[in-house]
């Protein structure tokens, strides 16, 4: 049996650019690859992603353009009702026509990276980001709707076989009017109210197990308020499990908010501030939210649950 070296935090994380992507590097390991300049269809609300996310081990825990959901990316900041347009993908669920083909769905277009630094305790990408609406007509432009700041970062965890994604975004309202943020939710459809930074499991997840300061369940986690939340699966091949743990800076707007989190149907977890009430993103006064992620090798019991949720967002903290 051929055993992986484990990574240690005096390990350099490196990164490479292939004109659409960067991919970060430990040693010899690839963690973590973010698409930039995706190639999807409209009808995919064309945005960012990350895929593959990849433990320390080598074990992946994204899957990308699943059969059911084609416009589940890996994990993505992804929001379906953003006044009338939909920068989810899909259908558009709405109180008047239930899931309905709207043709409003938009693109997050990025920009430039204004910056990507060794930070010494990792790698930060700074990004800006133009969100415009679905265009009338081919050679045409979406309307203008939201200018996005964005950073993340890539750092190792000093606690068990772990990394972490910091992520931020701020959006700002270049649209002319007032943009109410929300959710199948908060159109009439229960229990639905995803919208966020949100992530899909391999499908070997399905049936895992979510934990946070509630305990340890499964679907029952759905709608659920926490400044941390872990779900643990298990992998086809290797047969070995791998964590992935959210953490809410309480700083967010409405922290902590509620977290969307299936485990039967199929595995998937995200943050959803707009789950069950519309937030408004005014002109002149823009959102911020902020989230550590953590890909973890191994099952989370409660105490190392707990520990990494801490290690976490001491790296958030130590991020501003």
């Amino acid at each position: 049996m051929t055993t992986t070296a484990q990574p240690t935090l005096t390990d350099t994380i490196t990164y490479t650019d292939d004109g659409r992507s960067l991919t970060f590097t430990v040693g010899t390991q690839d963690i973590a690859t973010y698409t930039y300049l995706p190639t999807d269809d409209q009808y995919e609300s064309p945005r960012p992603f990350f895929h593959p996310l990849t433990t320390l081990e080598g074990d992946e825990v994204t899957i990308f353009r699943p059969w059911d959901h084609v416009w589940h990316k890996g994990l993505s900041w992804a929001l379906p009702n953003v006044g009338e347009h939909n920068f989810w993908g899909g259908a558009t669920y709405t109180r008047k026509t239930g899931y309905a083909n709207l043709d409003n769905n938009g693109a997050m277009n990025h920009e430039t990276f204004t910056s990507i630094q060794d930070t010494g305790s990792g790698i930060t990408a700074a990004e800006s980001l133009l969100w415009t609406g679905q265009p009338s007509g081919a050679g045409q432009d979406g309307q203008h709707l939201i200018a996005e700041k964005r950073r993340f970062g890539i750092q190792l965890l000093p606690t068990v076989n772990a990394w972490a994604l910091l992520f931020e975004t701020e959006m700002s309202n270049v649209s002319g009017a007032e943009i109410g943020i929300g959710s199948p939710t908060t159109e009439g459809r229960d229990n639905a109210g995803y919208g966020g930074l949100f992530w899909r499991g391999p499908r070997s997840f399905t049936g895992g197990e979510f934990r946070s300061e509630n305990g340890a369940g499964s679907d029952e986690f759905m709608g659920t308020r926490s400044p941390w939340i872990a779900f643990t699966g298990q992998h086809d091949v290797t047969c070995r499990k791998s964590s992935i743990l959210f953490v809410e800076d309480q700083a967010n707007p409405g922290a902590s908010n509620q977290w969307f989190a299936r485990s039967s149907m199929f595995a998937c977890l995200g943050s959803a501030p707009f789950f069950s009430e519309v937030v408004p993103l005014k002109e002149g006064q823009p959102l911020t939210y902020r989230y550590a992620v953590v890909v973890a090798d191994g099952a989370l019991e409660d105490e190392q649950a707990a520990t990494l949720a801490d290690a976490a967002k001491s790296a958030l903290d130590g991020w501003l």
